[in-house]
């Protein structure tokens, strides 16, 4: 069923997953169409985004957020435009970002809402290299990577939203950069339109070798938001005072159990002790929020000059988000997920 001006269609938490969210994990419901009272507005979703730490909020688990409780919406960024408005500053037509979740419609006080104006050019963008994967990729590198000259950027899941920002940016402040992504197309993606020096599928069964010898000289920053044999690849190339921002290591978000085999932590904490690499994990919201706008002035000015390019995966129709999302965990996407909820614009 598309979405009408009648009814809120809205996708809601049926039960907490045991490792990959399943066609039961999430389900399709439609109740009435809520009406703005005093001090609110109706906000119509347009787009809604897809992103690895909404798998974290599945689970009933201590966390930097609150879980989404059994029976909700699922938490989402969403672009849409404002249908009815008693807020002031908000006009009926404004398209807004805000974080309206997996549904057709929902009531906001503007509290947290961002009015994107009546005429936006390429709106959706607020959900990807204009809003939090881009900020999580600014803020990580240049705050904690503090990138220099000649150094060696890594960069796992190098066409996701977060990782080809990355490396774009490592770029523009002179770094080499080598990324490391699932399968030649996304490799070759990486090199011809995303400007990487290097760009290693980590299927291959040599992929560690071939890591090392694309990197003689070792890793000066890693970029992680994968974890698991990626890094395991990358933590004996990091030289001297390597610097790690950690967003995300999604290769274990359906973990249901430890991995397997030897404990290798005092390996690895022996490797940031002799090396004296920082590691510092964030939550760019938390820790970098307030460095929006200084990001904003650069995101802008790489796009106009044509110095950062920017890749969606849009599918269309809300109850298209299950699969999308699970499709999204297994690396099976190819750019920022998208889920174009109401009609082409």
């Amino acid at each position: 069923m598309p979405q009408t001006a009648t009814l809120n269609r809205r996708i809601v938490l049926a039960e907490r997953p045991l490792g990959e969210p399943t066609a039961s994990t999430l389900r399709l419901e439609a109740v009435p169409l809520p009406k703005a009272g005093v001090g609110q507005m109706l906000l119509r979703t347009q787009y809604l985004s897809l992103d690895p730490y909404m798998r974290g909020r599945m689970n009933d688990a201590p966390s930097y957020a609150p879980p989404v409780n059994l029976g909700e919406v699922m938490v989402g960024g969403t672009v849409g435009q404002v249908v009815e408005s008693h807020v002031a500053g908000f006009a009926v037509g404004d398209w807004v970002l805000s974080y309206s979740g997996w549904q057709d419609y929902a009531l906001s006080d503007g509290v947290g809402v961002t009015n994107l104006g009546p005429k936006p050019k390429n709106p959706s963008w607020a959900l990807g290299v204009l809003g939090m994967p881009g900020m999580t990729a600014w803020a990580g590198l240049t705050q904690i990577g503090q990138p220099k000259t000649g150094e060696i950027l890594c960069v796992a899941a190098a066409t996701g939203p977060v990782g080809a920002t990355v490396g774009q940016i490592g770029k523009i402040l002179g770094c080499r950069v080598v990324g490391v992504a699932g399968g030649p197309e996304k490799c070759a993606y990486a090199v011809e339109s995303l400007g990487f020096d290097l760009c290693l599928d980590h299927k291959a069964n040599d992929f560690a070798a071939q890591l090392q010898l694309a990197c003689p000289k070792g890793i000066d920053i890693y970029f992680e938001n994968v974890g698991g044999a990626v890094f395991d690849a990358v933590m004996p190339l990091l030289n001297t005072s390597a610097r790690i921002p950690v967003c995300g290591l999604v290769s274990g978000y359906n973990d249901t159990d430890l991995p397997s085999g030897p404990d290798r932590l005092g390996l690895w904490m022996g490797h940031i002790l002799r090396k004296r690499m920082t590691v510092r994990w964030f939550i760019v919201s938390q820790d970098f929020g307030h460095l929006y706008a200084a990001f904003e002035t650069a995101m802008t000015g790489w796009i106009a000059t044509g110095k950062m390019h920017y890749r969606e995966a849009m599918m269309d129709g809300l109850e298209t988000a299950p699969a999308a999302f699970a499709a999204m965990l297994r690396g099976e996407n190819f750019g920022k997920t998208v889920i174009r909820v109401g009609p082409a614009p």
